[in-house]
């Protein structure tokens, strides 16, 4: 039986996840490597946005990381989105996380006068 191509296993978290078709393509077009999706899945910040989660390297985690030794400076911007069930769908370098942030707003209802 042939080995699935599609794994991904990452040797610093647990559990594994499925690599997608268009994640791979994604990956060789943008020069990002296994590395740098595996940093991002065990060190990156998780953000739930619009059904999937993002792990993301930013500055704050270059620098908490930095303290302990780990230099994650070369992964600085890289996103994963993984679905539910472990598919990566996409791999991306963006260093704007303003996508990442929760889009609801709250409106706040205006005081009423009391005459």
């Amino acid at each position: 039986m042939p080995a699935n191509d599609n794994r991904f296993e990452t040797y610093r978290t647990e559990g594994r996840f499925t690599l997608t078709n268009h994640a791979k393509e994604r990956m060789a077009t943008r020069g990002l490597r296994a590395d740098a999706i595996d940093a991002a899945l065990a060190y990156g910040r998780v953000a739930y946005v619009r059904g999937a989660d993002i792990y993301a390297i930013g500055r704050k985690e270059i620098a908490r990381y930095a303290e302990e030794g780990i230099d994650l400076s070369a992964y600085d911007g890289v996103q994963v989105v993984v679905t539910a069930d472990g598919a990566i769908l996409t791999v991306y370098r963006n260093r704007s996380f303003n996508g990442l942030r929760d889009r609801r707003t709250y409106r706040r209802r205006p005081l009423a006068l009391v005459a």
